[in-house]
């Protein structure tokens, strides 16, 4: 085994091929993928696909891991920013003890709201808000399907979410 990588996402409408893909990417080159969410438990995706979230994201630590993502969707909004600072702060923590960071699609939104975008090259789902988020943080958004700067991987949504967890694996290996 490779390592352990953290997935984390929304307990409801987060995006199945964000998390089931990326995963997939991640389990080809060995590395073993957990999930952590605001609620444990089953976890259900927008299109239909459950996840099992074994740790409360309030509870996880990062010091396990090499890398942790944030997956996107609309469950990003009402769970990850709105309702619960745990997610923010996880990925906080992630960012400040030097693990490899990714977010894809609105996921970035967690990562612009945790203070660790400023100067950064990013991506993420090309709506005005969330763009909006990212550039209010100091990102120099630069679009596009994957982009990765430093231990910094974003990813644009749910089409690219291989190349994600292959970018993840990339900038895992280049550590």
């Amino acid at each position: 085994m490779a390592g352990k990588v953290l997935a984390v996402i929304a307990p409801s409408d987060f995006r199945d091929e964000e998390l089931f893909n990326t995963q997939l990417a991640l389990e080809k080159h060995g590395y073993s993928v957990e999930v952590a969410s605001t609620k444990k438990g089953s976890a259900r995706g927008l299109r239909g696909g459950i996840a099992n979230a074994t740790l409360l994201a309030s509870e996880a630590n990062v010091d396990g891991y090499v890398a942790v993502f944030f997956v996107g969707g609309p469950g990003v909004e009402e769970h990850a920013l709105n309702e619960n600072a745990s997610i923010v702060n996880l990925a906080k923590s992630a960012w400040q003890k030097g693990k490899i960071v990714g977010a894809i699609c609105v996921g970035p939104r967690i990562i612009a709201a945790a203070g660790i975008v400023s100067g950064k090259k990013v991506t993420s789902f090309p709506d005005n808000d969330t763009k909006d988020m990212l550039t209010s943080a100091g990102a120099n958004y630069a679009g596009g399907a994957v982009v990765k700067d430093g231990k910094l991987v974003t990813a644009d949504g749910p089409a690219s979410a291989t190349k994600f967890g292959e970018a993840l694996v990339d900038a895992i290996e280049a550590k």
